[in-house]
């Protein structure tokens, strides 16, 4: 039996591979960004990324475009629920409104269900809670490839062309600061990337709730969790916002501590 999850936002250096070394000198390149430690950004350098993360959450414009990430990001947690929970996933589908669509196929109630209904909403803030910690252990690089690793493997579940094509962009955005940037672009985008997911988690859990006001949500992920389990909705909705906020001060807190004071 399938089982549809439907996220609650509606509308709204110098460096290069040498011919002759080929796919060696790849992995050689790749496998050097991984390992190697970059140093902490300045105090000032991290407010810069954590402002920069906050006009794209804030700036209602920017966000409109920005929260496909986060609507990627949620997806995947779907997805990953499912398969953790022993579900088989059939397929993401991501929509031009910011919505999405995870379907996967199991028993229609149980601990499986659950999980996978709850992986969505928090995505996000559970990754950039894992991000702050790489990010602040000094492995920037070694976060951005693990990215476009994540993005590869969800590329093969994406069942619809928008979502093909804004995973895509994603990735070449990704690799494209990866490959070409210099070191400290490349660790202020890890930053940025970082602050961006642990900021902007919390503001899809606030949409939800006013849509859920307005009867515009009848089939959000809180309501199939009320469905499912003994507390109703709005239980859930506060759990999903205590666990973002929550999460986004942790992270901040990763991410400040490891400053180069």
């Amino acid at each position: 039996m399938g089982t549809r999850l439907l996220l609650g936002l509606r509308g709204a250096s110098g460096r290069g591979v040498g011919h002759a070394g080929g796919v060696p000198d790849l992995l050689d390149r790749v496998l050097g960004d991984v390992v190697t430690r970059q140093p902490a950004l300045d105090p000032r350098l991290v407010a810069l990324t954590a402002g920069l993360a906050l006009v794209l959450v804030g700036y209602r414009p920017l966000w409109r475009r920005a929260r496909h990430l986060v609507t990627i990001v949620h997806e995947g947690g779907h997805g990953v629920a499912a398969l953790l929970s022993g579900r088989r996933l059939a397929g993401i589908r991501l929509h031009s409104d910011t919505s999405g669509l995870t379907v996967s196929r199991g028993r229609p109630r149980g601990p499986g269900m659950v999980a996978t209904a709850f992986g969505g909403y928090v995505a996000p803030t559970l990754l950039g809670l894992v991000a702050a910690v790489v990010v602040s252990r000094g492995y920037a690089v070694a976060g951005l490839w693990t990215a476009l690793l994540l993005l590869a493997l969800l590329l093969l579940q994406i069942r619809n062309f928008f979502g093909l094509w804004a995973v895509l962009v994603a990735g070449l955005a990704i690799f494209a600061v990866t490959w070409w940037a210099s070191g400290p672009v490349q660790v202020a985008a890890a930053y940025v990337a970082t602050w961006f997911l642990l900021l902007g988690a919390p503001r899809p859990v606030l949409e939800l709730q006013q849509q859920r006001c307005q009867g515009r949500a009848p089939h959000s992920d809180a309501d199939m969790l009320g469905r499912l389990t003994p507390f109703p909705g709005g239980f859930w909705v506060a759990v999903f916002l205590a666990v973002t906020a929550g999460g986004a001060l942790v992270g901040a807190l990763l991410l400040w501590a490891a400053a180069d004071t």
